[in-house]
């Protein structure tokens, strides 16, 4: 048997397991991400928790060799470097961080893998999850934010510098609101866990609110049990997101679209209801030969897709 380490670095928890080449997890721990701190905070709550699985490994394992290091992170990840490209202010001092670098100081005796924490799910659903079967695939993550990641001939798409698959960036309303990467009226600002906050603020902004929180959990479960103002609200998140997804399938024919993350994790009537949305808004053509699964590696995702780039990186 053989085994890499893998790490999914959130904005609230940092994920470590180790993971052999089937894909199963042998060791795992959390712990809560010192956004507070900046990255350098980051930087070494993450090697200290490296240090502390490899030696885990060594005293109770030594018989399985570790191959690598595999990082997920959030934000724009520079592919040719490892380091964050470009990354919102949620983690002060994150953009410019030479995540690989500092990884493979610490560590030199073995090789450092680091892609977006979207495109590290990818990796997860492709040898081991619902894209097992697919050479062209998209994957989206619904949560606070929505991340992307597209596979193309069964490779996962960069582009020029690592920065592809951004989708949550893709304009549903070109006279809507203006988002901070730049564009007006973005997936992420009616449909994410953060969009659904504004939208909600606007929404009630006078009115008496309805007797469930004003955020995306409150949302989705007067939702799920029928609640008339929150149907209300659902009708744009989901026009939103069947905008976008069929914008996915026109530009790039996918076989499917997997959709993971903590809002489809805590209301799986979710994604049959994005395909109501998203079905009317697309070429027949194309809407025969694509399907929208959910994701199948659950919250393990990240941390297996991250330790499988030791195995599968791209070139």
């Amino acid at each position: 048997m053989k085994a890499a380490i893998g790490v999914d670095i959130g904005g609230t928890s940092l994920k470590f397991a180790v993971v052999d080449q089937e894909g199963r997890v042998l060791r795992e721990r959390t712990a809560a991400t010192p956004s507070h701190g900046g990255a350098n905070s980051i930087m070494s709550e993450m090697l200290a928790g490296i240090d502390s699985l490899l030696a885990d490994m060594r005293a109770s394992a030594p018989d399985v060799p570790i191959e690598g290091i595999g990082i997920g992170a959030a934000g724009q990840i520079d592919a040719k470097d490892g380091s964050v490209a470009f990354a919102v202010d949620t983690i002060p001092g994150w953009t410019g961080t030479p995540i690989r670098r500092l990884t493979a100081e610490r560590f030199p005796a073995l090789p450092v893998y680091v892609d977006n924490d979207v495109n590290v799910l990818a990796l997860a659903e492709k040898y081991y999850g619902a894209g097992k079967n697919a050479r062209h695939f998209v994957c989206v993550a619904l949560g606070t934010g929505i991340g992307g990641a597209i596979v193309q001939d069964g490779a996962i798409v960069h582009g020029a510098y690592g920065g592809a698959g951004e989708l949550g960036h893709l304009s549903v309303d070109f006279n809507g609101p203006r988002c901070s990467c730049g564009n007006f009226g973005c997936l992420e600002l009616y449909a994410s866990g953060s969009g659904i906050h504004r939208l909600l603020a606007d929404m009630f902004d006078g009115l008496s609110p309805p007797a469930w929180e004003l955020n995306a959990a409150g949302l989705l479960s007067a939702w799920e049990r029928g609640d008339a103002a929150a149907a209300e609200v659902m009708d744009v998140v989901l026009g939103a997101l069947g905008s976008a997804f069929a914008s996915i399938i026109h530009a790039l024919n996918p076989e499917a679209i997997i959709v993971g993350g903590g809002m489809l994790d805590r209301v799986p009537a979710l994604l049959p209801a994005i395909e109501r949305a998203t079905a009317p808004r697309t070429s027949p053509a194309m809407w025969k030969h694509v399907k929208l699964l959910p994701a199948l590696s659950g919250n393990r995702s990240g941390v297996i897709g991250a330790a499988a780039q030791v195995w599968h990186h791209s070139p």
